[in-house]
């Protein structure tokens, strides 16, 4: 069941949740003519521990989606809490893996999602951060991650469906890339209940290649349980002022946006936000930036976005053995340059798109 991502939503308590359901989840469904219509359900961390202790509450969030022909098979747990927050940039990483907080919410939210998943979803997958970001993390931080992890295992282990975390690689964090992140979980984790959610804007970003990518991580035993299906900022030619200008208006005050360049083969350049870029980078090579921008509606040229490595992914994907969730995950639609269409056309047309574009057999099933 393909989804869209209500992070892109700024409510934070359940009357909020279930507004936005009104205000923007029905009229997709309505504008697809769809009889359901698949969420990736974002609960902060204040909602999911009030979900979580309440099960009249869980069930009573449950009514209302069947209600509106709704069905939640993921969440996604990476951010905590105040994502519409003026300036969020590095507080999304917070609170890490090192952290008891994490940990909490996780489970939370795992309680949660083991009363919302519909009767045929194969298994519910929980998309969370890949440990925190790089600094500052030491073999210390790692292996208070790691018993974290071991923890979500154990309780995941008794839930009577299958519910999967699926840690999601982003650049400048601990596990900056798909490869590190395999490199990571290899022989630490389950990988039953342990796997990789691919988000293709942060693989594109990364240069990496998305068959080479998905199979390093099954020669490790490990598997994709969910794929973010977003699209990155590309500039070939980030030097030129007509490039430089079109990039400035996208570099807005709320979200981190790392940007990277392809210096030569197998070398990458890195900036952690796109200003740092425009002054820091020496723009010789093209760059892709960590803007999600919608999947259906190309940038202005000289930009361009990354929906051929969203397409590569799918393809190498369809002969894996994986079938994974598929969300969209545009959460940046309010911060988008000037003009843009209505967020229900928006996300109408984004779900349109990705049916379109990555509608395999695993995407069918």
């Amino acid at each position: 069941m393909l989804s869209y991502c209500t992070n892109v939503h700024p409510a934070e308590d359940l009357d909020g949740i279930l507004g936005q359901l009104d205000r923007y989840a029905l009229p997709v469904r309505e504008r697809l003519g769809a009889d359901r219509l698949g969420l990736g359900l974002w609960l902060a961390a204040d909602v999911a521990a009030e979900l979580a202790a309440d099960r009249a509450s869980r069930l009573r969030l449950r009514r209302e989606l069947d209600w509106r022909g709704l069905a939640v098979q993921t969440l996604n747990a990476f951010p905590y809490g105040g994502f519409h927050d003026e300036v969020v940039k590095h507080a999304v990483y917070h609170p890490r893996w090192t952290d008891p907080a994490r940990l909490r919410y996780t489970l939370d939210c795992a309680a949660v999602l083991a009363d919302l998943l519909p009767p045929d979803a194969a298994y519910g997958s929980i998309s969370t951060l890949p440990l925190g970001w790089r600094e500052p993390w030491n073999a210390f931080s790692d292996r208070r991650a790691a018993v974290a992890l071991d923890e979500v295992t154990r309780i995941l282990r008794t839930r009577d469906r299958p519910i999967r975390l699926a840690i999601e690689p982003e650049p400048g964090c601990v596990l900056d890339t798909a490869a590190d992140a395999v490199g990571w979980l290899a022989d630490r984790v389950d990988p039953e209940f342990v796997g990789l959610c691919l988000d293709t804007c942060h693989l594109a970003v990364s240069f990496a290649d998305p068959a080479g990518t998905v199979a390093r991580i099954h020669r490790a035993g490990l598997r994709v349980v969910k794929v973010q299906v977003s699209a990155a900022l590309e500039v070939a030619e980030p030097s030129s002022a007509r490039a430089r200008a079109a990039l400035e208006a996208f570099a807005e005050p709320r979200y981190l946006h790392q940007v990277r360049e392809l210096a030569a083969p197998g070398e990458v350049l890195a900036a952690d936000d796109l200003p740092e870029a425009l002054t820091g980078l020496p723009a010789t090579g093209p760059w892709r930036v960590h803007f999600h921008v919608p999947l259906h509606a190309a940038p202005a040229a000289p930009l361009t976005a990354t929906t051929g490595v969203i397409r590569e992914t799918a393809a190498a994907l369809a002969g894996s053995g994986d079938f994974p969730h598929l969300e969209v995950e545009t959460y940046t639609w309010n911060v988008l340059p000037e003009p843009r269409q209505s967020l229900v056309d928006g996300i109408a047309d984004e779900l349109r798109w990705a049916s379109a574009n990555l509608v395999t057999e695993g995407a069918r099933r």
